[in-house]
């Protein structure tokens, strides 16, 4: 599985570290609460809900450099479209490799 990394946000700051912890303090803030949500959703089989969270969470997976597991997501969320969890064991696998690396920060 691809790691997360900072390579984009460093590249977007252009080395203004105070950009950098502002952006890194809001995917962690902000991260933790919408995988919540996210469960929630799909525990009660809301799946235009949990497409939607999918949808945002995407946008944290592409500012962490996981370029494939954007993808992966991508199909996921499609597949909520449709009333199909095909894809959640990849999708909630990337959600705990984001978990994990937000610790080291």
């Amino acid at each position: 599985m691809e790691q997360p990394n900072l390579n984009y946000i460093y590249n977007m700051s252009g080395g203004n570290k105070d950009f950098e912890k502002k952006i890194i303090h809001i995917i962690k803030t902000e991260f933790p609460q919408e995988k919540a949500i996210y469960f929630k959703n799909l525990e009660a089989n809301n799946y235009k809900q949990t497409a939607e969270n999918v949808h945002k969470l995407k946008h944290k997976i592409s500012i962490l450099g996981l370029e494939n597991s954007y993808a992966m997501a991508v199909n996921y969320e499609n597949n909520l479209m449709a009333h199909s969890t095909e894809g959640k064991i990849e999708f909630e696998a990337i959600l705990q490799n984001i978990t994990d690396f937000l610790k080291t920060l």
